[in-house]
């Protein structure tokens, strides 16, 4: 069995878009192994190291550090995605020590334009998908017609089953557009191909991480989006397809939740996210371009402007709770630079009544005002000028940005592990040597 150090949990809080990458990226020089337990190319993580930049879509942020890869069967993969990443690794001469489950599934090219054609029916209720494929593949999962990793690296199996699928996914596809073709045998032969480049790196991952931590590996799991957007615990309809909490890595890598350590929440110091939804403290004037240009809010994968806010601590609450976090990471306080005054949301206003509890459903949390509290901003400063505190630590900070962290630090009642004030490994403050 473990003990508690050996493995970490990195989830975001919010709505996505926390930092997640950087802070694994961070995390994994002391890992054995970083694993991806959710989601599929709609995430995008990216880090910066050694003067490269790196954006993921599936592959774990431990990859710049060559460290061993798992995506774990909680994930759906587009092959031609995962092969063009793996490709671009070896382009940078990186060691690639890649894991895929078998029983992870597979996204085709019709669960994408199903993904597209879906979405422009459901009027009010679209999720702002990503159009990447992933809510039909995990569709096609619950419906236990779904085609896994373990299909498509064995023809027999995958020409089989993937002409049932694809006569059924042709027949509704034609019901939206009629004009729509794609040959089966082209489809298969492109699959077959993806299979035999990605059968190497297949295994039991469920079996081979388990047999990890009983020796004693030091791993990192790693989220994809936020806990805000999960499928069971996020704003439904307007978020993802899987569970994007440390809810979600027992069943999206078969390590039970007792093998589990510890949970780091991360935040970032406003709140941000792409797609549809209500964001109460979102901020819509010039202000919002400043913040969103400063921090580089463009989707990793789709490049779309994100939409930005005050940082949200009401929700962040409901997320700390049920991802059971040890301590948080706050990400991207230097995107704030020059602000003054900053806003904090403490709690939401709802016919009359402070809400004790971040209330989960969009028709309540379209109604909802948010209360703030008022801060003092602090200096514009050069990337130079934020690696050097980041270089003398903690006390360097501004004096008004350690108020403002000690402020979330007293409301989420945990302590900050992790102060990020760039985007650059160097950048970073690490506040507890007993994390991981």
């Amino acid at each position: 069995m473990s003990n508690d150090n050996n493995t970490i949990a990195v989830c975001g809080l919010s709505w996505g878009d926390e930092g997640k990458g950087k802070i694994t990226d961070y995390l994994a020089q002391k890992a054995d192994i970083v694993v991806r337990f959710n989601g599929g190319n709609n995430a995008g993580h990216t880090i910066e190291a050694n003067g490269i930049k790196y954006k993921f879509k599936l592959i774990p942020s431990g990859a710049p550090l060559e460290k061993e890869l798992i995506i774990g069967n909680g994930c759906v993969i587009d092959p031609k995605v995962l092969i063009e990443e793996i490709e671009n690794l070896k382009s940078l001469n990186k060691k690639i020590n890649l894991k895929i489950s078998s029983t992870a599934h597979v996204i085709f090219p019709f669960h994408i334009v199903l993904d597209g054609l879906e979405e422009q029916s459901k009027g009010k209720y679209k999720a702002g998908t990503t159009k990447r494929g992933i809510g039909p593949t995990y569709s096609d999962k619950a419906q236990r017609w779904g085609i896994r990793i373990f299909d498509l690296i064995h023809p027999e199996y995958l020409r089989q089953k993937l002409a049932k699928l694809y006569s059924i996914k042709k027949r509704l596809i034609q019901l939206y557009n009629p004009e729509w073709k794609m040959e089966f045998e082209e489809i298969f032969e492109q699959y077959k191909k993806y299979g035999e480049i990605l059968k190497p790196y297949v295994i039991d991952t469920a079996y081979y991480l388990n047999k990890a931590l009983d020796n004693n590996k030091k791993i990192v799991f790693e989220a994809a989006q936020g806990s805000l957007l999960g499928i069971d615990e996020g704003m439904y309809p307007f978020g993802t397809s899987s569970n994007a909490s440390a809810l979600g890595i027992s069943a999206g890598t078969g390590i039970p939740p007792k093998k589990i350590g510890k949970v780091l929440g991360v935040i970032k110091a406003y709140t941000s996210r792409v797609g549809a939804g209500n964001v109460p403290t979102e901020i819509f004037d010039d202000l919002a371009n400043r913040i969103r240009e400063q921090g580089h809010e463009y989707g990793t994968v789709t490049g779309r402007p994100r939409r930005v806010g005050w940082l949200d601590l009401f929700n962040i609450k409901y997320s700390s709770m049920i991802n059971g976090i040890d301590s948080i990471a706050i990400t991207l306080l230097d995107a704030l630079e020059g602000i003054d005054p900053l806003k904090i949301c403490t709690a939401y206003e709802y016919e009359g009544k402070v809400l004790k509890s971040w209330p989960i459903h969009h028709e309540i949390i379209e109604k909802c005002k948010p209360i703030y509290k008022s801060f003092e901003g602090w200096p514009s400063l050069s990337q130079e000028g934020w690696t050097k505190i980041a270089k003398s630590g903690y006390k360097s900070l501004p004096r008004a940005m350690k108020i403002y962290i000690k402020f979330i630090e007293e409301q989420l009642e945990t302590e900050a592990a992790i102060i990020s004030i760039g985007p650059q490994r160097e950048q970073t403050i690490f506040m507890d040597e007993d994390l991981f």
